[in-house]
């Protein structure tokens, strides 16, 4: 950021390329609409831009743009809850992954159809799971299990206490456990 503060133009294309991904995951998962989420990325590194003269490197660049990113997406669920109707783009398979599913990752090339449909299932009921955390669990799950950030800076981009952020994070596996414990058999077979 110092480097685009100083006038490196090609500083900025290096930080898009950095961090466009996991804050699009980030968003992803908040928003759930994956042309919701690339917009919100997008505004985010507009007020990078917009904003590159205020940043006083007080906090880390990382921690300033997912604040940025967060908030739009706080903003984007409140337009949203405002409209009485659904959104005609949503859609509840688009999550946007392009890597390989869970059920792909955790799955013997020679496993059977029936442990294949299981992962695939598992998979399905992982992303449901989270998708019923409230939203401060949700939010703090997802910053520190997808886009691996620690406590300390999801509590300065949350605003929150660390001690708050442990605890929503604790509560959010402790929901996830109990929604997901059918599958611990399955758990264990993996391992």
């Amino acid at each position: 950021m110092l480097r685009y503060q100083n006038g490196d133009r090609a500083a900025f294309a290096q930080l898009v390329r950095r961090h466009q991904g996991p804050l699009y995951n980030f968003a992803l998962r908040q928003v759930r609409i994956g042309q919701v989420a690339e917009d919100v990325v997008q505004e985010a590194f507009v007020r990078v831009v917009q904003n590159a003269t205020d940043f006083k490197h007080e906090a880390r660049f990382t921690t300033w743009v997912y604040t940025i990113t967060r908030n739009l997406c706080i903003d984007q669920l409140r337009k949203r809850a405002l409209r009485k109707h659904p959104s005609l783009d949503e859609s509840k398979s688009d999550d946007g992954g392009d890597g390989p599913t869970l059920g792909e990752q955790t799955a013997d090339p020679r496993a059977s159809v029936e442990r294949d449909a299981t992962g695939i299932e598992l998979k399905e009921r992982i992303l449901r799971a989270v998708d019923t955390l409230p939203d401060e669990q949700r939010e703090v799950f997802l910053m520190r299990e997808v886009s691996n950030l620690p406590f300390k800076e999801i509590a300065e981009i949350t605003g929150v206490p660390e001690n708050t952020v442990k605890s929503r994070m604790r509560y959010a596996l402790e929901r996830l456990q109990e929604a997901l414990s059918e599958y611990e058999d399955y758990a264990r077979a993996l391992r």
